[in-house]
């Protein structure tokens, strides 16, 4: 006797079909965060030269500025990590690869500005940067789904 096919098999599937599913809850949150940092940021590069004070920081860096090479590279780094938030939202095939690229680069520059800056520029004080601590579980994480993530 041959078996019918089921109308609502694709229903009672209970397998993983969304690489969205593979990132825990806190991951999502930060994609969103970076989601608006990255659009504002585009809108801080395109509008700069008409503003006269933002105040922008990330990983131990300040400006004031977009347009000081300080205020340049941060808004770089925001609107590289609103594309990595994009691209894990919305389930990229590239996205885990560049979420690992992202948290090394994140996790350099936090050592770069915690152990060799503040003993070659005087004015910058020694700061243990926390952030540290979450690039760490995002990048195992990212480690960790890279596979699962480019097989669905």
């Amino acid at each position: 006797m041959e078996e019918k096919p089921n109308a609502f098999a694709e229903f009672e599937n209970h397998t993983l079909t969304r690489r969205r599913n593979l990132l825990p809850t806190w991951i999502k949150v930060f994609l969103w965060i970076f989601l608006i940092a990255g659009a504002l940021a585009a809108i801080f590069l395109m509008a700069g030269s008409l503003m006269t004070h933002v105040s922008l920081s990330l990983y131990g860096m300040e400006a004031n500025h977009p347009y000081s090479m300080t205020g340049l590279l941060i808004c770089v780094l925001f609107l590289f990590k609103g594309i990595v938030a994009y691209g894990l939202w919305f389930e990229q095939d590239w996205a885990p690869q560049a979420a690992i690229i992202d948290a090394i680069i994140g996790i350099a520059i936090c050592l770069v500005m915690m152990a060799i800056i503040p003993f070659i520029n005087s004015a910058i004080n020694f700061t243990l940067r926390l952030e540290l601590i979450p690039l760490y579980f995002y990048l195992k994480k990212m480690q960790s789904i890279k596979k699962t993530w480019e097989s669905l």
